[in-house]
C-alpha cells in the first residue's frame, strides 16, 4: 500500500522511456523537494549506511507521517523524494505496513541502482520505519 502521489510516479515511470529519463526524473525530483533546514541538518537526523551524507527529519501532525531530508548527492536527494512519495500523507500504522523494496521494484530502482545506493535506500527506508513504529 503506497500513497496516492507515490502511485502518479509509477505511473510517470511507466510512461518514460527508458532509466535515463528516469534517472533524470528521479533528480529534478530532488532539486523541487523543499529544502531541510541546515539546522536540523544535526547528527541525529543522520542516515548511517549511506555513502554521502544524508539527514531525514520525520514528523507526525495528529496521525498524519511527513518527513523532509538532504543529501550531499544529487541522486540521493531525488531518492529521498521518492521515499517522500511512498510514505508522506500516511499513519504511522500505514508506513510501517507498506512493502519498501516491492513498491520500490515498480519502479525498477532495484535494477539500476550501484550498491551502495542500494545500501543506503535501505537505511533511509529502515530509519522511516524507525521513526514511524516509535510514534
Amino acid at each position: 500500500m503506497a500513497s496516492d502521489a507515490f502511485e502518479e510516479l509509477v505511473d510517470t515511470f511507466d510512461f518514460l522511456d527508458d532509466w535515463e529519463e528516469r534517472y533524470r526524473h528521479v533528480i529534478d525530483m530532488g532539486r523541487a523537494m523543499d529544502v531541510l533546514d541546515p539546522a536540523l541538518q544535526v547528527p541525529a537526523n543522520k542516515v548511517d549506511g549511506c555513502a554521502s551524507q544524508v539527514w531525514l527529519q520525520t514528523r507526525i501532525d495528529g496521525d498524519v507521517f511527513t518527513f523532509q531530508g538532504a543529501s550531499d548527492a544529487m541522486i540521493v536527494s531525488g531518492l529521498i523524494a521518492v521515499l517522500q512519495a511512498l510514505y508522506n500523507g500516511l499513519t504511522p500504522a500505514e508506513v510501517t505496513a507498506v512493502n519498501a523494496p516491492t513498491e520500490l521494484a515498480r519502479l525498477g530502482l532495484d535494477e539500476h541502482l550501484s550498491s551502495q545506493r542500494s545500501n543506503g535506500l535501505r537505511a533511509m527506508v529502515a530509519r522511516i520505519r524507525e521513526k514511524a513504529a516509535a510514534a
